[in-house]
């Protein structure tokens, strides 16, 4: 590269300090890119910023004080009814002293009003379906529960669809446990118990049990051998089955859900395998026991003209079946009904799709109907597994963003001078970068600035050049890109998260959730952040966001001794929870149930838990958090030992006091702790926690 004319005798500081206005001002990108700097910001802007209304009606919305707020009943809530998101997050976790709940972030936000509204809403919308299209017959759907086996979650399902006969379906042993105690407890006794997924004779048996109770319970082959097992175990315990078939449909969508559908999915029966099965139930007087089929597509179905394709495909199965002396009453679509992630309402990415519910219910319906019309078949029930769509809204993950990396480096005049101190040829390449600089050619500019950071990291390495050097070389050739115009790096903000954990789809599949924060929306997010967690895995991460972004619009974190800067992951209710491992030995989340109340802030917490202990997930390893503590007791005094007790009955996560915290109510958060209601079975003072925990430990 040539070099250009440059006054030798120039000190590089004072060249510095002359050429540096020589370069136009920077060009303003990021959040602020589109508004003045002192252009007023509002809470509607923020949610437009975020596109809260794409994704999140009819549940969540950005409310006047600039925090998302829930609306637990959808667009049929009240004003008066609208939960403020950061005023629950500051009644759990803020401090027992000011009326809070002391759990420790991150925090699992459970909304069981929004889980009892998804309900009513689906089997509204096949109600309406059906009467629209004149359909003959009903739909009785079924929750399932791989999509989130929690406990409560599941219970409230079951609860809330009893007057809709809506059940469960269940694909291991543990889940039709699971299954048929929540649905003789408190199901419908017509709802159906749906036994999916491969299974052997104790998988077989416990469904034959669970129909000798009085459950509708039917058994889905997935496999041809399985019709052996079913048989052979129907005669062994006296239990005359209801079996179903999973067809192996052609119909298959494109993208990362539909890749195990078609001719080549995992699951289910060919045409020529249907037939055999037809053939051995009718050779032993048993194809009266066939009353069920079953097909999926794929999750997150992208178009309702591909959802057409499939359950016409599979109602000429059905019709076929019907027609081979087969009791057939029941077509189980499936699941596939799938969610907005970026509120984009399209079919082109698997984050979103574009139909809506009602339109969903209805194709499904009208596709049926079609075909056992054209057939001279009468209209069977229409049930869904409508795992995803039921359960992705009810919760919200709120965790914190402790630090951040420090903005762009400047050059002060001390930096300034060490770039004196540099080799003949380095300084040659920097007079060069502001010679092109005065004259405007910003492309040689570019080309001696990556050629004096390359020259300068070479010398370092070689011993040449101390890192006082290096980083003023560094600092400058920044100064130089954004001079140009290039756009500043993003800043990484630490969260108090496990991705492995929490967002495990974020991590394994690329899944997109949105990301916001949670409160201050009513200021402009003027920095354009990633997310790092804390995990030692460099895929601890997210820089992938809904709308395309490679970054997140944040805002600057407090400056002065509270904390509080809070961002909530939405959608995120159905497979995270199951699918999130013990990454760096970082376990769950804590929860909390909140119901919406009539009192003066609209929600009382009415469960609250903390998340798993360091004790609780070393146990899960099996380490043994007793022997530990008693080896490390050994060599310590009482008061170390106290300590440590604290340390195995902590939560893995980052703590903070929460008395310094903004939870209370300080200006940095805008949060409040006060709230209606309190945590059933709150937990004890936090010093007996810490003992009676020490004590479980040495006994």
């Amino acid at each position: 590269m040539p070099a250009l004319a440059v006054d030798a005798a120039t000190p590089v500081a004072h060249a510095f300090c002359d050429a540096a206005a020589s370069f136009p001002a920077p060009l303003m990108v990021g959040p602020a890119a589109d508004k003045p700097e002192a252009a007023a910001w509002s809470p509607d802007l923020s949610s437009a910023l975020y596109n809260v209304d794409g994704w999140g009606a009819p549940y969540f919305f950005v409310n006047d004080d600039g925090d998302v707020a829930v609306r637990p009943h959808g667009a049929a809530t009240l004003p008066g009814q609208e939960i403020d998101l950061a005023k629950v997050v500051a009644k759990a976790a803020g401090p027992r002293s000011g009326g809070g709940l002391g759990l420790p972030l991150p925090l699992l936000v459970r909304f069981p009003d929004v889980l009892r509204h998804r309900v009513e809403t689906l089997n509204a919308a096949f109600d309406y379906a059906v009467r629209s299209t004149g359909y003959g017959s009903r739909y009785q759907g079924v929750y399932p529960v791989k999509c989130n086996q929690d406990r409560y979650v599941v219970e409230d399902i079951v609860e809330f669809g009893e007057p809709f006969r809506f059940g469960l379906e269940a694909g291991s042993k543990p889940e039709l446990l699971l299954a048929m105690s929540c649905l003789a407890s408190r199901g419908n006794p017509d709802a159906l118990l749906v036994c999916n997924g491969y299974k052997d004779d104790g998988y077989v048996s416990l469904a034959l049990t669970a129909r000798t109770m009085g459950l509708n319970t039917v058994i889905v082959l997935e496999q041809e051998e399985e019709l052996d097992i079913v048989i052979d175990a129907s005669r062994r315990l006296g239990v005359r089955p209801v079996v179903g078939m999973r067809a192996k449909l052609r119909t298959k969508h494109a993208g990362h859900f539909g890749s195990t559908s078609g001719e080549k999915g995992k699951f289910g029966l060919n045409a020529a395998q249907i037939l055999s099965v037809v053939t051995k139930l009718k050779a032993i007087g048993m194809l009266d026991c066939l009353q069920l089929l079953h097909f999926h597509i794929g999750s997150q179905i992208p178009t309702t003209a591909l959802l057409s394709d499939g359950v016409g495909e599979a109602a000429q199965i059905y019709c076929e079946l019907a027609r081979l002396g087969a009791d057939m009453r029941v077509i189980d679509v499936g699941g596939g009904l799938g969610i907005d992630y970026d509120g984009t309402h399209s079919a082109q990415t698997d984050m979103s799709v574009a139909y809506s519910l009602e339109e969903y219910a209805v194709a499904v319906v009208a596709a049926v109907g079609r075909v056992c019309d054209r057939k001279g078949v009468q209209h069977p029930i229409v049930c869904s597994e409508s795992g995803r769509a039921l359960v992705s809204h009810h919760s919200v993950l709120v965790f914190e963003a402790f630090s951040a990396t420090a903005p762009g480096q400047q050059v002060d005049a001390a930096t300034a001078y060490l770039l004196d101190e540099l080799t003949d040829d380095c300084r040659a390449d920097y007079r060069n970068v502001m010679a092109a600089a005065v004259r405007g050619d910003y492309d040689t500019c570019g080309l001696y600035a990556d050629q004096l950071k390359r020259r300068s990291a070479e010398q370092f390495k070689d011993g040449v050049l101390g890192l006082e050097h290096l980083a003023a070389v560094d600092a400058f050739c920044e100064i130089v890109a954004r001079g140009m115009g290039a756009p500043e790096q993003p800043r990484t903000y630490h969260i108090n998260l496990s991705v492995f954990t929490s967002l495990p789809d974020m991590w394994a599949i690329g899944q997109q959730f949105p990301i916001i924060p949670i409160q201050r929306l009513q200021e402009r997010p003027a920095v354009d952040g990633v997310l790092s967690d804390l995990t030692c895995d460099s895929d601890g991460k997210v820089c992938e966001f809904i709308g395309g972004r490679h970054s997140l619009p944040l805002h600057e974190l407090p400056t002065h001794a509270t904390r509080g800067y809070y961002l909530g992951m939405f959608l995120g209710g159905a497979y995270q929870e199951a699918l999130g491992g013990l990454h760096n030995l970082f376990g769950g989340p804590s929860v909390v149930r909140v119901a919406q109340s009539d009192g003066p802030h609209c929600f009382a917490v009415t469960r609250a838990a903390a998340g798993p202990s360091c004790a609780d997930v070393l146990r899960a390893m099996q380490h043994e958090p007793e022997v530990m503590f008693e080896v490390l007791k050994q060599r310590t005094d009482d008061a170390t030992a106290a300590s440590l007790a604290r340390a195995f009955g902590a939560m893995p996560y980052l703590a903070f006091d929460p008395e310094a915290t903004a939870m209370s109510g300080g200006e940095s958060s805008g949060m409040s702790s006060d709230s209606e209601g309190s945590a059933a079975g709150a937990v004890e003072e936090e010093d007996e926690d810490e003992w009676e925990f020490m004590r479980g430990l040495t006994v």
